[in-house]
């Protein structure tokens, strides 16, 4: 009689009772299930490793592994041959008509190609590798067209070496060569060795010239470490090797009140900051022995002459 009143239906005789615990099996696997590591390895270790190894049945078989590469092969070559993917045109942008000729022989870009067998990076260092070139940059642009960016170097002075006529940018780099100097007569000169690598002090050495730019003819490197700038009348002012521009600015103080250059004077030496010394021209130093009676006196016949 149960708790309802109501009596339970009598069981079969013989009947097994279902016992509602777990297996010793279903318990290790249960128990397992708890554990972290095997749960991943159950959900994940299996199946990639049944993966694994029904790729590696289908590649162990040469034949299968050709037919495979050359089929994906064949799908990429159609993919990247699609029109939209194609480039037909060169534009080069930012550079003379000369300088974007040079640009399009040293590309040297077959046409049509397909965008993914141009390796920008590449042809950007070809571009770089021209001497007027400061930079470039490399676009695929709608339309099938290349197109190149060019930042040209600007020429701001001129070498003057034995070989001939060379132009440089502000940084001392090669621009081009130069047949004559009339051909550029706006940019100053400098000659000697290793003028190219001090182009940025000849430039300042230039900006403070100011009122002596009428009769600038140069500057000219010696040793490797200063400067002589050379003035019309065969005048040169020898500048120190440390702060160039400084002992240049004095001297352009000291001869806008002394009107220093506009005597005869052959050299000024500029080398020691706390004392110039002056060479004089030979006109100027005839003169000055005459004054002193160092000078004979058919030696001064002749100068009267």
């Amino acid at each position: 009689m149960g708790a309802s009143g109501e009596a339970r239906p009598a069981e079969p005789k013989g009947a097994r009772r279902h016992d509602p615990a777990p297996s010793y099996w279903d318990y290790k696997m249960q128990r397992l299930m708890l554990t972290p590591v095997f749960r991943v390895l159950f959900r994940v270790g299996l199946p990639a490793l049944a993966i694994t190894a029904v790729i590696g049945l289908v590649l162990a078989s040469e034949g299968r592994r050709a037919a495979i590469a050359g089929g994906i092969a064949q799908i990429t070559d159609q993919f990247q041959a699609r029109p939209e993917f194609r480039v037909s045109l060169l534009a080069v942008e930012g550079a003379s008509p000369d300088l974007a000729d040079a640009v399009r022989a040293r590309l040297a870009v077959s046409f049509p190609a397909s965008s993914f067998d141009l390796d920008l990076d590449v042809l950007r260092e070809r571009a770089e590798g021209l001497d007027a070139v400061a930079g470039a940059e490399l676009a695929v642009r709608s339309g099938g067209v290349l197109q190149v960016t060019i930042t040209e170097r600007e020429p701001a002075l001129i070498w003057r070496r034995a070989e001939g006529l060379t132009l440089l940018d502000a940084t001392g780099h090669r621009v081009a060569g130069l047949a004559t100097r009339a051909d550029r007569p706006d940019l100053p000169v400098i000659a000697g060795e290793g003028a190219d690598a001090a182009a940025a002090e000849a430039l300042e050495l230039v900006d403070a010239a100011g009122p002596l730019m009428k009769r600038l003819r140069g500057l000219v490197r010696l040793g490797e470490r200063r400067w002589d700038m050379v003035l019309d009348r065969d005048q040169r002012l020898m500048l120190p090797a440390d702060r160039p521009v400084q002992a240049l600015e004095r001297l352009l103080a000291l001869d806008q009140a002394e009107d220093l250059l506009a005597r005869d004077l052959a050299a000024i030496d500029l080398r020691n900051e706390h004392r110039p010394i002056l060479r004089l021209g030979e006109d100027a130093l005839l003169e000055a022995r005459r004054a002193r009676g160092l000078v004979p006196e058919e030696k001064k016949a002749e100068s009267d002459l």
